[in-house]
Formats: structure tokens, sequence, C-alpha cells
């Protein structure tokens, strides 16, 4: 690899670390009753509210339509994650060290396929708490369900619910797009290389 691609795949490994200081993903609802909004953000290793009641008054909300509590310790996920993090950002190091063109392209695939695992794996979480229901909750429309949008809006009855990656989630999908970049540059410059040396 060039060198400067193996200062910017360093760049983007290190980027990955944004995720231990801020936000993986936000969900934000507005209603009547809260014109200014209530959200919860998802960290590396936590769930906390927008504000600092945001979280128990989802709870409060989820509790009469029937909604399980959202509550951290119960997502095994969100142990998982840090050292999920952790090994992509010491490999993509390490395959900067290296400077292997194929080593570049398996970290990319490896933090693409994680990434959508992710996505995927949040997507179910939210399915599992919007149509696992409670059925002596206070409130039940039968048919309904309450899973949020994976991305943008969606209403929930007199609720909008706004869904978005947050930095975190923003600094992983930079990462990413530098990556699967440097592996379009890295082939395309491949087979001049090559034909270099065979001249040689």
């Amino acid at each position: 690899m060039k060198p400067t691609t193996r200062i910017l795949l360093a760049a983007a490994a290190l980027l990955l670390g944004v995720a231990y200081v801020a936000p993986l993903w936000h969900i934000g609802l507005v209603a009547p009753q809260y014109p200014e909004g209530i959200g919860m953000f998802v960290w590396i290793d936590t769930i906390t509210g927008q504000k600092p009641n945001d979280l128990q008054s989802i709870n409060g909300l989820n509790h009469y339509i029937g909604m399980k509590a959202i509550v951290a310790a119960a997502i095994p996920e969100l142990r998982l994650m840090p050292g999920i993090i952790a090994t992509l950002i010491g490999a993509g190091l390490v395959v900067a060290g290296i400077g292997r063109r194929r080593l570049l392209y398996a970290w990319t695939v490896l933090l693409a396929v994680v990434t959508a695992a992710g996505l995927v794996d949040f997507w179910i979480w939210s399915y599992d708490y919007g149509h696992d229901l409670d059925p002596t909750a206070a409130i039940k429309i039968p048919g309904f369900s309450y899973q949020p949008p994976l991305l943008g809006s969606k209403q929930l009855l007199n609720f909008t619910a706004i869904s978005w990656p947050s930095v975190g989630g923003w600094a992983i999908a930079a990462a990413l797009t530098t990556g699967l970049v440097l592996c379009v540059l890295e082939y395309r410059r491949r087979p001049l290389s090559e034909a270099l040396r065979r001249a040689a």
C-alpha cells in the first residue's frame, strides 16, 4: 500500500474510537404533550436519556402500551461492543503497519460485516420491543405495533418517532467509507504496479 493509504487507514481505525466517547444512535419522540421532545441515546455500552429524566419517561410510556422497560443491563450486545470496536481499532492499526493490500481488503470487509450486523441486530431489538407487548397493558390496539424506524421518522399513535445515527455512529460510517475508498484506490493501482514489476 502507498504510505498515504497506510496513514489514512490508521486514521480510519482511530476514528472508530469516537464510539467510546460519543453515542452511536439517537431515537427521539415528539408529541403534543412533549413539544420539546424526549429521546434516548444508544452508546457503545449503555443507554441514556436525551435529558436526565427522558429514559424514565420513555419507560413510563412504554409501560402503558405493554412494551418492556429499556434497561441497558438486559441487552448483551452492549457488553460485547466495546471489545469488538477495540479489536477493529487494533486490527486496523496492525494492517496499516504491515501495509498489505489483502489485509486492507479483509479489514474493510470485517468492518462492513460488523456494521451491517449491528444494524440488523438493532432492527431485531427494536422489532422485539415494539411487537412483544404485554397483553394486560392499559392501552391495547389490536394489530398495532410500536417499533420505531431504523432510519428516519415514523408516526406511532400521537408520537412521531425519529431515529438517526449520532456522532459515534457517523464516525463508524466515516471509517467504513474511508476503508472502502482506500480499497478501490489500491485495487485500481494494483495492475499498474504489477506491470511495472514484470517490466523490471
